[in-house]
């Protein structure tokens, strides 16, 4: 009985799947859309890669500075193209030594430019260590790839009085990719300012580092502007030697292929940067150093058009134009 019932119960569900065929299957599959012809190209994983290493960066020049120009590093030679790359690959700590004078001993606008850094490329390559003008600005390495950036600056220094071994030998201990150096503001307070002899100490300092660290890039920044006295006790004046110590170290780049940064041109030249930097109360009293404010600006500023040119090296990779 239970098997004739069975048969009677397949028989009634045959008739219904001819009767209505749509409950046999399925929905039947809906068309492929029509292609986006407004879309942007189609990336393979290789250049979506690329793209992916894009560091965003916002402007940092305050709006009230005039006669600012566009914040880059000048590199027409590539010179920084090396360390981008190991930048981008980031298999091994990535070393930069900053160098220079008191600017760089007070240790707030190189130590900005650290922080920032590691935060775009990774912080595990160093102990999360605060630095105040009390401390060193040496970083403590861990061995893990990320931004070792060391700072190693010393009040009233000039590019002459830099070059002693024990600097030389602390400079190549360190192991830099990248060697910044920050001169100027005390060459140019010399009322005796030689552009011959500048030049010669930029290429004594310049000649002992590369000797010693035959790897390593370099970048020069300006100073930043600073003013004088007119006499002992005359009034304060914009130094007008500052413009002269930026035109041959921009001189000196171009001549030797190396990358510069000029921190007094972006920020107003000749006639506005000291202007700039007063009238926005980033000078402490004596007009020459800044306050913690100014720094950290200066720090904001160096690592724009550090994100800048790293992003005009991806970029360049990406277009299938770099090496």
């Amino acid at each position: 009985m239970k098997r004739n019932r069975r048969i009677c119960i397949a028989c009634l569900l045959a008739c219904l799947m001819c009767v209505c065929p749509s409950l046999q299957a399925q929905d039947s599959l809906p068309q492929l859309p029509p292609r986006d012809r407004n879309s942007g190209p189609v990336y393979g994983s290789f250049a979506m890669q690329r793209l992916m290493k894009y560091i965003p960066v916002a402007g940092s020049m305050p709006s009230a500075f005039r006669e600012t120009l566009e914040n880059r590093i000048s590199d027409p030679k590539k010179e920084l193209f090396p360390l981008w790359k190991k930048i981008s690959q980031m298999n091994a700590p990535v070393r930069i030594v900053h160098i220079g004078d008191s600017h760089v001993r007070g240790h707030i606008y190189p130590y900005a430019v650290r922080k920032l850094l590691e935060e775009d490329f990774g912080g595990d390559a160093v102990l999360d260590m605060k630095v105040t003008y009390g401390t060193s600005g040496l970083a403590h390495e861990t061995g893990a790839p990320g931004i070792v950036y060391h700072i190693l600056g010393v009040n009233g220094s000039t590019c002459s009085t830099f070059s002693t071994p024990g600097n030389i030998r602390e400079v190549a201990g360190l192991h830099p990719d990248l060697v910044i150096l920050s001169f100027g503001t005390n060459e140019a307070h010399g009322r005796r300012y030689s552009p011959s002899e500048h030049r010669a100490s930029m290429d004594s300092l310049l000649s002992q580092i590369r000797r010693e660290c035959p790897d390593a890039a370099f970048l020069l920044t300006t100073p930043p502007g600073a003013y004088v006295r007119n006499g002992r006790r005359g009034p304060r004046m914009v130094n007008p030697r500052t413009s002269l110590v930026v035109q041959t170290q921009k001189e000196y780049a171009a001549s030797h292929g190396l990358a510069i940064w000029d921190l007094y041109d972006i920020v107003g030249g000749k006639s506005f940067a000291c202007r700039n930097w007063n009238a926005g109360h980033y000078y402490q009293r004596d007009k020459i150093h800044f306050t913690a404010d100014g720094y950290r600006l200066q720090g904001l500023l160096l690592h724009e058009a550090i994100i800048k040119a790293y992003n005009d090296y991806v970029e360049t990779q990406l277009g299938g134009d770099g090496h």
